[in-house]
């Protein structure tokens, strides 16, 4: 309450004063500033972001669309509600108790493929997941979506509390997009941890390979001596295929829903960050004004 007494009081009169939201980030709103830690999902299509959430969250819902081949077509925040129901983007943003106003600057095409999902999961009552479409390969798809895709993610991550990368074991290939949209994160790398999903599939000296080979290609492009934390598993209901390393699957399972749970204690000292950073920034904007 008094971070947001500061920054409603003295950091955003500056901000809109100075229009310090032209050049970066827009200001912040109270939904914003007083929502719980959220968790965004980013990877290609069919790498089980939605998978993740249904076991995570254990709803089981006919709004979660889970296919082999690309099925999510919309980003979709789950929040906790008494009842389960969709709220449209549209609404969405009107929403004073929804911290996703901002999300009008992307247009009307961007907002017909926004949801909110509303249900009554324990979880829920603590942190909020994001599950983005699938990341695509090649022009064509890109265009066609109708809105950037990459300033998205980018708007999402810069107020989510944990960004999860997810990779299937089956499929290496980091697409352009998808280097494009890790690329655009980076300023946010703390909050980055990585998901080598499916990792039941295989047998584990494939499992080896198939590891050092994704860290090698996230190297490049993260450019950092050390990858974010990754977790290997398989975070669906089913029984593992391959048993070789079914304790070390367990643990990594247990340790990334532990990770989630132990969010919300550390939601304040990362908002006091975030605002002593963003104060840093319009110290700059207005010397540079």
């Amino acid at each position: 309450q008094n971070l947001k007494t500061l920054y409603m009081g003295l950091l955003r009169p500056i901000e809109l004063e100075s229009s310090f939201g032209h050049f970066n980030d827009a200001v912040l709103t109270v939904s914003e500033l007083e929502a719980r830690p959220q968790v965004l999902l980013i990877g290609q299509y069919s790498t089980g972001k939605t998978s993740l959430i249904k076991w995570v969250t254990g709803i089981n819902s006919a709004f979660f669309d889970i296919r082999p081949q690309p099925s999510t077509d919309k980003f979709m925040a789950v929040v906790h509600g008494d009842e389960e129901k969709v709220i449209n983007g549209d609404a969405a943003t009107c929403l004073p108790k929804l911290p996703y106003s901002g999300l009008s600057r992307f247009g009307s095409s961007f907002l017909s493929k926004f949801q909110v999902l509303v249900e009554d999961a324990d979880i829920l009552k603590q942190i909020t997941f994001i599950d983005t479409p699938g990341v695509l390969s090649g022009d064509k798809q890109r265009i066609s979506r109708g809105y950037d895709f990459m300033k998205v993610c980018r708007w999402l991550a810069s107020r989510s509390d944990l960004i999860l990368l997810l990779f299937d074991a089956h499929k290496l290939d980091i697409s352009d997009e998808f280097k494009e949209v890790i690329e655009s994160i980076k300023g946010d790398g703390d909050k980055c941890r990585c998901v080598l999903n499916k990792a039941d599939e295989i047998d584990g000296e494939n499992l080896v390979k198939v590891y050092g080979a994704l860290m090698w290609n996230l190297g490049k492009i993260l450019q950092t001596p050390e990858v974010a934390r990754m977790y290997v598993g398989s975070f669906w209901d089913d029984d593992y295929k391959c048993k070789d390393l079914e304790r070390l699957l367990n643990q990594d399972r247990k340790d990334l829903v532990q990770e989630l749970r132990d969010l919300p204690r550390n939601v304040c000292v990362r908002r006091v960050n975030e605002v002593v950073a963003r104060a840093r920034a319009v110290k700059v904007h207005m010397a540079l004004g």
